[in-house]
């Protein structure tokens, strides 16, 4: 008779204390030596199914996982009908700094599939690992500071359960760094294997072993190899003696409640498989309350194959999460299983792999034919055979792609092996299960901000008017769209990927803004993950911030901090930012630095009067920051063609500050720099020529005086570049006023048809560089002027402009074309 169903586990039925001290007082009449102990590597498709079949031949009445052991609750959620995986169980401690764990399961995972198991078979399942709250008090070192630019290559998330398969960390850190590491223990077995890396080994030793049972018996003897090789880690060690200790205890206690010994199937990492027998101690009362604690909290959360592969940064023991995937369904496909061949599923392998490349090939537009993949196949198990493998493993499939279906070329195979291998799964959850704190906060802004109906995959565009409404009736209402702006703003700061600002209205706008919306779960994983910064968003996003502050090194950085500050309505945050400004301004010597700064924080006061933000706090900033800036720039004008790109961008900057606020700076400082920088023949001569077109602009330079300069500066006796040079820089603003000064551009005929050949050829550097930024009206009215110096009309000019080339002359453009200009 078929058992009855349950509706979950009985994992909560028995959860008991580990605490209990009855487990010592019964402890000499227990005996574990009976027990079934099934080693696994973390997300092996292979170990699942050989797991899924020992599951079946023991009956069990209890089933003991490697995993959190507090987290033994959230199975019930685990295994509802509307859960999807790949889903992860996240917990984090509630105090700074944050640490984290995160225990993936996708469907091939052998613990998925325990627990699944035991839902069926109405068996009890729990956790063996040690409490969140003490394992994350155990590693202090796998989680860093925050570091919101860089989310996806820290390593702050991690797994227990598959600590006896993956790279030494240390290693892994090693790897980014420039110099030869030391290999790891992984990399000697597979070097000693004869195979390129460790994925190959494992897969064509453990992945492909055929017989009923035989990847039990391999990962077990694996795991107490591995064991001797690893005894160089003495705090890795200690720790797993640890965690090992209490899962004993786990054990124990399942005896203790009455579980026959050979009715419990334990499965833990193929590392501890081999020390869970009578012969080492379980955990004592005394040793487990010695233990450090930290404060924590666990949830469920939708996960991603992108995440599980190793391209995302949390590779958790595998690289290709899509692909082994595609081998678990072929070990489970319905005619093997009814003719009991559940193990050759791997012959089926090669095909299905190389055919979904095919195909994700042709939806690019390249066919492939049925034929090569036929060849490709053939080709995968001629390799896999020089190295006395039963099947291809991914490296053979990869291989026999390219050499076949990419036809040499792996770059066209890149992505179509990609997305098989890496896959775009997402898992899913029940709505409401494991809610977190944040996630109510946003589920509760949501609806109160009119944006439910932006909550969809499809991409919709939203645009947001941050003035008052005087129409509306409620304060709610009147301020709606600029509570959607903070609110937006708030989640950029946390990396959530919802919405994504547009920029597409002018600077000048500040009460505009335009955004683009679209929700994923990817952006409920990012949601997730931000409790581990605060209780709301809002708390979350100040943490952030306050995390930024601290981190920053700029100026630069400081004052968009500010201006995010400002945006998130987040006024401590602003105060904190500009302390910090202030701060690193003091240490600066960078004109371009500190101008720039002014004037983000300019734009931050242009936006706080539509923000209601009290933005006066920043004003005496500016000015300190302007009149630092003014006060270096002469000194920092003796600097090469690149540095004085950076900063004419900064003498923008400073005299768009000087018109907006001259009752606030001092205007005249600034205007007097101007005249000093534009007199002096010892500065670069393009950020001479460019101060006196912004004294022209402003009126602080007459015709007469414009034309000494000219006249000075274009003269024979000035170097080619120097005078092409400061051209360049006088052109760069203000071209209209330049066009109406024919004695100018007399003056520049001349001072062009004086030069050698050698010099026009240096001087062409310069004016072709000055003149690209003109458009072609603005061109055809230099020609004209010049016309009118040389003694041509102004139509033979236009005729002259619009004709064609001569070879010679083309060939000469030609190599203008190639003449990399930037260089000078």
């Amino acid at each position: 008779m078929a058992k009855r169903k349950s509706t979950s586990p009985r994992s909560t039925a028995k959860t008991t204390n580990p605490n209990s001290a009855s487990i010592e007082a019964t402890r000499p009449t227990i005996s574990r030596d009976r027990i079934h102990v099934f080693g696994v590597r973390h997300l092996s498709p292979m170990a699942a199914r050989d797991l899924r079949d020992l599951l079946d031949e023991v009956q069990p009445t209890i089933v003991l996982i490697e995993g959190l052991h507090d987290a033994t609750d959230l199975i019930r959620d685990i295994v509802r009908k509307e859960t999807r995986p790949p889903i992860a169980i996240l917990a984090y401690t509630e105090s700074v700094p944050v640490r984290t764990l995160v225990y993936p399961l996708a469907r091939y995972s052998p613990e998925y599939q325990a627990i699944t198991w035991a839902d069926d078979h109405d068996a009890d399942v729990r956790f063996i690992d040690l409490p969140s709250h003490v394992f994350l008090a155990l590693q202090p070192n796998r989680v860093p500071a925050s570091a919101p630019e860089e989310p996806a290559t820290s390593e702050e998330h991690s797994t227990p359960a598959d600590d006896d398969t993956r790279e030494d960390e240390t290693n892994d850190a090693d790897s980014r760094a420039p110099l030869e590491r030391p290999k790891g223990v992984y990399e000697r077995i597979a070097e000693s294997a004869g195979e390129s890396d460790y994925e190959a080994y494992w897969e064509r030793r453990f992945e492909h072993l055929d017989n009923p049972g035989a990847y039990r018996t391999a990962a077990m003897a694996f795991g107490e190899q591995l064991r001797d090789l690893r005894e160089d880690h003495p705090q890795e060690n200690a720790e797993n003696l640890i965690r090992e200790s209490f899962m004993r205890r786990c054990i124990d206690e399942a005896l203790s409640e009455g579980h026959q010994s050979d009715k419990i199937v334990v499965v833990v990492g193929a590392f501890h498989a081999s020390v869970l027998g009578d012969e080492h101690p379980s955990m004592t009362d005394d040793e487990l309350t010695s233990l450090p604690s930290l404060n924590s909290k666990r949830t469920l959360m939708p996960y991603s194959y992108f995440k599980l592969s190793s391209q995302s940064g949390y590779g958790a023991g595998n690289h290709a999460p899509a692909y082994y995937e595609l081998l678990w369904d072929c070990l489970n496909a319905p005619s093997r299983v009814e003719a009991d061949q559940k193990h050759r599923g791997v012959d089926d392998l090669a095909a299905g792999y190389l055919t979904r490349v095919v195909r994700e090939l042709r939806k690019s537009g390249t066919h492939r034919s049925t034929a090569e993949v036929i060849e490709a196949v053939r080709l995968s198990r001629m390799l896999s055979s020089l190295k006395q493998g039963t099947a291809p493993v991914l490296e053979d499939l990869r291989d026999a792609a390219v050499a076949i279906i990419g036809q040499g070329d792996r770059g066209v195979l890149a992505e179509p092996m990609a997305r098989v291998e890496v896959g775009t799964a997402i898992g899913t959850l029940p709505k409401g299960v494991s809610q977190t704190s944040i996630q109510d906060d946003f589920n509760q802004k949501i609806p109160s901000l009119k944006l439910e109906k932006y909550r969809s995959t499809v991409k919709q565009d939203l645009s947001l008017d941050l003035r008052e409404n005087r129409r509306a009736k409620t304060e709610a209402s009147a301020f709606l769209d600029l509570n959607r702006s903070t609110f937006l703003h708030r989640l950029a700061l946390l990396n959530i990927p919802f919405a994504t600002s547009q920029n597409t209205r002018q600077a000048s706008a500040t009460w505009g803004e335009a955004w683009q919306l679209q929700w994923s779960p990817e952006a409920e994983i990012a949601l997730v993950e931000s409790v581990l910064m605060g209780e709301t968003v809002e708390v979350a996003a100040a943490y952030q911030l306050q995390q930024g502050i601290e981190n920053a090194t700029t100026v630069a950085e400081a004052a968009a901090l500010v201006k995010v500050a400002s945006r998130c309505e987040m006024l401590p945050g602003m105060l904190s930012a500009r302390g910090k400004l202030q701060e690193l301004a003091t240490q600066s010597a960078a004109v371009a630095d500190t101008a720039g700064a002014a004037h983000e924080l300019t734009t931050t006061i242009r936006f706080g009067d539509v923000r209601r933000l009290d933005t006066a706090p920043l004003l005496p900033l500016v000015e300190e920051l302007f009149v630092q800036s003014v006060l270096g720039l002469i000194a920092s004008s003796v600097c090469d063609t690149a540095a004085a790109k950076k900063l004419m961008t900064a003498m923008d900057q400073l005299n768009n500050i000087a018109l907006e606020f001259d009752e606030r700076v001092d205007e005249g400082l600034w205007i007097d720099r101007l005249r000093e920088l534009a007199r002096r023949d010892d500065r670069n001569a393009l950020l001479s020529g460019y101060a006196c077109a912004i004294l022209l602009e402003r009126g602080q330079m007459d015709n007469d005086e414009l034309s000494r300069e000219v006249s000075r500066r274009l003269s024979p006796g000035i170097p080619a570049d120097l005078g092409a040079g400061w051209f360049e820089g006088l052109s760069g603003r203000n071209r209209y006023a330049l066009l109406a000064r024919q004695s100018m551009w007399s003056q520049l005929a001349e001072y062009v048809s004086q030069l050698d050949e050698e010099q026009f050829r240096r001087s062409v550097v310069f004016l072709r560089r000055a003149f690209g930024g003109f458009s072609a009206n603005e061109k055809r009215t230099i020609a004209e002027n010049l016309g009118d110096h040389w003694g041509i009309s102004a139509e033979e000019a236009t005729d002259l402009m619009q004709s064609e080339l001569s070879d010679d002359e083309q060939n000469a453009l030609e190599e203008l074309n190639e003449f990399d200009f930037d260089e000078f």
